[in-house]
C-alpha cells in the first residue's frame, strides 16, 4: 500500500476552534473560574454569577468568555481588598447624628 502523504496544516482559522475559544460551557467556565460546575448551576438559577444564555437546539447553558473576564473584573472592583476606595480603612470616621458624649 504506498503511503499518502499528510494534508499541509491550513493557515485558516478553524471555525470549531474558534467557536470553542469564544464560548463556554458549564464545565469549561467552572474549571476557568476555578469553581465547581454546580456553583455555576446554582448562581444560574438564582440569577447570581457570570452571565449565561442558552444556545441550540439541546439549549446547553453557554458563557461568553468575553463576559467571564468582564465578570471577573466587577468583582475585583467591587472587592474592598483590591479596591482601596472601598476599603473601610481608607474612610473617614463616621459619628452618629444627635449623640452626645459625656466628658
Amino acid at each position: 500500500m504506498p503511503s499518502r502523504p499528510l494534508p499541509a496544516p491550513s493557515t485558516a482559522p478553524d471555525a470549531r476552534g474558534a467557536l470553542s475559544k469564544a464560548f463556554l460551557n458549564v464545565r469549561d467556565a467552572a474549571e476557568y473560574l476555578g469553581l465547581s460546575p454546580h456553583t455555576l448551576y446554582v448562581w444560574r438559577h438564582r440569577r447570581q454569577g457570570p452571565p449565561s444564555f442558552r444556545m441550540g437546539q439541546r439549549g446547553r447553558v453557554m458563557y461568553r468568555l468575553e463576559a467571564l473576564d468582564a465578570w471577573i473584573q466587577e468583582q475585583e472592583k467591587a472587592d474592598s481588598r483590591s479596591n482601596t476606595a472601598l476599603s473601610p480603612l481608607s474612610a473617614a470616621p463616621q459619628h452618629r447624628s444627635g449623640y452626645t458624649t459625656s466628658a
